[in-house]
């Protein structure tokens, strides 16, 4: 660092050069140049290691932080790690994000502008480069450097924009550049985790105005914008790791290295909000569990064809709450147990309503023991729209039913209230069960040649993975619509991304930045995903402690036919085939 900071150290000192320096010291002025160098001197910066020199700068600012400590909670403690971060200041945000990181991760590095080579003291934490040259072959040593060192399982910051953000005419929104596909290339070519950044806020409207001019006075006044972030509160929100594997890697194109941007500025938190206060705010015990004994009686006076199949120790029925009273309630209570684990219980000792009677319960059961392990609520509309009564229906409750949704104009099953208990969750088994169960049903009553219904969107996922769920599975219809819409309004920015290369093929590398736990899709929606499901809607079922519910319909004859095979078995060519 030199021991002044001042465009006059570059001007000769004698009379021939007075109006030189004269006007030198009015840009010097103007550019605040005097005054980036009082502060270097009033902090006594001079000397200083990168640390502590970064903490003295940012200190003698008086920058007010927030979201730090999650930034480093989110940052895995070793291995090969990339970071990427919008670009809004040009500058501070670099030494406030490098000086952060290090308290994680000592051996971070930032590909960083040549300049910020004005603070000397600080070029132990750079990779220089030139960012407003891309290609540029004079880049090839620090972009070799930048591999090399995640490569050997350092982390590294990139300011893929390679510049300050600025307006965007055609948007009319200040953003960043285009960022560097280099981001991805070296996330993908090293196999690291990556960490989406957004740092808040804006620079001067007066910066603004001159870029529009002409776009190099940016640079020109990023001293003056530097010192105009005295006594600023900036708040710096990062997203969770998210492993290499979750994305295409198509770094040809520049497809994953705008989901990179898109993920930096799906994490604003201006755009951020809570769901709505729960109204369950009590739960009641549930009521006391039916036995295995019980329930095994009661099977046993079903008529044979409701017993649809055995499979190893499990057997799966079908059954109507007055011929099984003590088994639906049993199927009620697990409904309540499991429901509240994802913060959609009703509070009340049982998950019950009217629509208990007049449904179709569909479960497995341990051969043996009679214990409930999942079950589906079905409605057959052919018989609970005999009398043409739409309200028989439970999901009229939460969707308003146009004429031609497909639910009235043939036989279906509407689905609903299924449930795993916890064993069975995570394996292939509970589900694969359930659907045995489905496919051996419909081989019965091949009429059903269409199922609709929800997936619901847990409350314990973010607001904004449900809005980019909605934004990535839903095709608009006017056949049905929600009676209570969700809504959540996502950042321009991703939304542009979305309008160009759509969100479906990236939903697990979005929910995963954003889930603190890294959840994925729930894996119901993936199902009927793969079965060719079309997601119609999202809407808040108030019947169901608010909680959002994709509505969707699967045409089954049409599913792929492996699955038909798998959950149809040996009569799966004849409901196909079945008019």
């Amino acid at each position: 660092m030199p021991a002044a900071i001042s465009l006059l150290n570059v001007v000769p000192d004698n009379k021939k050069n007075f109006l030189n320096r004269t006007l030198i010291k009015l840009l010097d002025r103007a550019l605040a140049i005097n005054k980036l160098d009082d502060l270097y001197r009033e902090n006594s910066l001079g000397g200083l290691d990168k640390t502590n020199f970064a903490k003295k700068l940012l200190d003698g600012l008086n920058i007010q932080l927030s979201g730090i400590e999650a930034l480093q909670a989110s940052i895995p403690k070793s291995g090969p790690l990339v970071l990427a971060s919008n670009h809004p200041f040009g500058g501070i945000e670099g030494v406030m994000l490098a000086w952060a990181i290090e308290q994680v991760r000592p051996d971070i590095k930032v590909m960083a502008n040549q300049g910020l080579k004005i603070f000397s003291e600080l070029e132990d934490y750079f990779i220089f480069t030139n960012p407003l040259s891309e290609g540029n072959p004079k880049n090839s040593p620090s972009i070799r450097t930048c591999l090399k060192h995640v490569k050997s399982g350092g982390a590294l910051l990139i300011f893929p924009a390679g510049r300050v953000s600025y307006y965007h005419k055609d948007t009319q929104r200040i953003a960043d550049h285009k960022w560097n596909r280099l981001v991805a290339s070296i996330t993908n070519r090293v196999n690291a985790q990556y960490v989406p950044i957004f740092v808040s806020g804006f620079n001067s409207s007066l910066f603004y105005r001159l870029g529009r001019v002409y776009f190099r006075f940016r640079m020109l006044m990023l001293p003056r914008e530097l010192i105009n972030k005295r006594d600023a509160k900036i708040t710096v929100t990062a997203g969770h790791p998210i492993a290499a594997k979750h994305y295409a890697n198509d770094i040809k194109s520049d497809k994953q290295t705008e989901l990179f941007r898109a993920q930096s500025y799906l994490l604003d938190p201006e755009l951020q909000q809570d769901w709505p206060a729960d109204l369950v705010k009590h739960q009641q015990p549930l009521v006391e569990a039916v036995s295995g004994d019980i329930i095994l009686q009661e099977l046993l006076q079903l008529p044979k064809e409701q017993h649809l199949l055995n499979h190893k120790d499990f057997s799966v029925y079908f059954g109507y709450q007055k011929q099984i009273p003590n088994t639906v309630n049993e199927i009620a209570r697990l409904r309540e147990m499991v429901f509240r684990e994802h913060n959609e219980g009703s509070g009340e000792p049982l998950d019950t309503d009217h629509f208990d009677a007049t449904y179709t319960h569909l479960f497995v059961t341990k051969t043996k023991t009679g214990q409930i392990i999942g079950a589906y609520r079905m409605g057959q509309t052919d018989k609970l729209l005999s009398d043409g009564n739409i309200e028989n229906l439970y999901l009229n409750r939460m969707f308003h039913f146009g004429p031609e949704f497909v639910n009235q104009q043939q036989p279906c099953l509407e689905m609903g209230r299924s449930f795993l208990i916890p064993e069975y969750q995570r394996s292939f088994l509970g589900l694969f069960l359930l659907w045995r169960g489905i496919g051996a049903f419909v081989c019965q009553y091949p009429q059903y040649r269409t199922l609709y219904g929800t997936v619901s969107i847990s409350k314990l996922y973010d607001v904004r993975s449900a809005a980019v769920i909605q934004q990535a599975m839903v095709t608009p219809t006017d056949k049905v619509a929600p009676r209570t819409p969700f809504s959540h309004q996502l950042h321009p920015e991703v939304q542009d991304f979305a309008k160009r290369y759509g969100l479906k093929e990236h939903l697990t590398a979005l929910l995963k930045g954003i889930e603190p736990d890294g959840k994925d899709v729930p894996i119901l929606l993936k199902h009927y995903n793969k079965l060719g499901a079309v997601f119609h809607c999202l809407g808040i079922d108030n019947s169901f402690n608010d909680t959002p519910g994709l509505l969707l319909s699967v045409d089954l004859p049409s599913a792929p036919e492996k699955l038909l095979k798998l959950y149809l078995s040996d009569g799966w060519q004849e409901y196909k085939e079945a008019k």
